[in-house]
């Protein structure tokens, strides 16, 4: 399966993730995924940002990048065509999703960890997590790319999930490959993916009352906070391990 990098992925990602995860009681046998490492950069993303669920709605938490000289960050426009989105522009060098530094010129740690406590701190199980999520971000990585694989693996670790994590070697064109799923996953584009697993149901949200019910397409980590580890359950369609 070929994903993109995501920074506290979205469920759909996450459920995909955890798609050919086997669970039984004589074996495990973890899932298998690559993360799309030769694209060059895309803003608007999924790969800088992600979304929780606050008091008054979702809100946006997103990670400041830096742009290198001569170097072209992608607009949002380039999901249209992936693949000349892949071929930097005369003159100029692609900005690849390895090479894109995290700006930490800004206190924008503190204030996503201070989000996270407004948004979440009723929650049933966001205490149990807390210091988890809080330790990747103080952590400071020096790239994107390092940031989001450190916020992949710990939400698949803490929902129970075992899956392989490796780079690509090469880019490929979008559908050359079986269960390509890299731009198909986007916040500024419809999302089907929990609806073709069979997930597309509710689960308990804080503030599902104030907002008249059921917030979807948000990061996994209001699944987390909120089901702990029945998080597991939900993915896999379980009722019972």
């Amino acid at each position: 399966m070929l994903l993109s990098s995501a920074y506290f992925p979205p469920l759909s990602w996450l459920a995909l993730a955890a798609r050919d995860f086997t669970l039984s009681p004589d074996r495990v046998l973890p899932s298998v995924v690559q993360l799309e490492a030769c694209e060059n950069y895309q803003k608007q993303s999924y790969r800088n940002r992600c979304y929780i669920l606050a008091g008054d709605g979702v809100q946006m938490l997103q990670v400041p990048v830096k742009h290198g000289k001569g170097e072209v960050p992608l607009s949002s426009t380039s999901l249209r065509d992936p693949v000349r989105a892949n071929v930097p522009e005369r003159g100029a060098s692609p900005l690849n999703i390895q090479n894109v530094l995290v700006d930490y010129s800004t206190p924008w740690v503190v204030r996503t960890q201070r989000a996270l406590d407004t948004a979440y701190e009723t929650a049933a199980y966001y205490e149990y997590y807390r210091d988890d999520v809080f330790s990747v971000l103080d952590a400071r990585p020096e790239t994107l790319w390092e940031l989001n694989l450190s916020t992949s693996r710990l939400l698949l670790e803490k929902t129970g999930i075992a899956c392989t994590l490796s780079p690509t070697s090469a880019f490929t064109a979008p559908g050359s490959e079986p269960d390509d799923y890299r731009f198909s996953i986007h916040p500024k584009q419809p999302d089907t993916v929990l609806e073709v697993l069979g997930l597309e149901r509710p689960y308990y949200q804080v503030f599902q009352d104030r907002l008249g019910g059921f917030t979807p397409r948000l990061s996994a980590l209001d699944l987390l906070f909120n089901e702990g580890p029945d998080s597991i359950l939900w993915l896999k369609k379980l009722s019972t391990i």
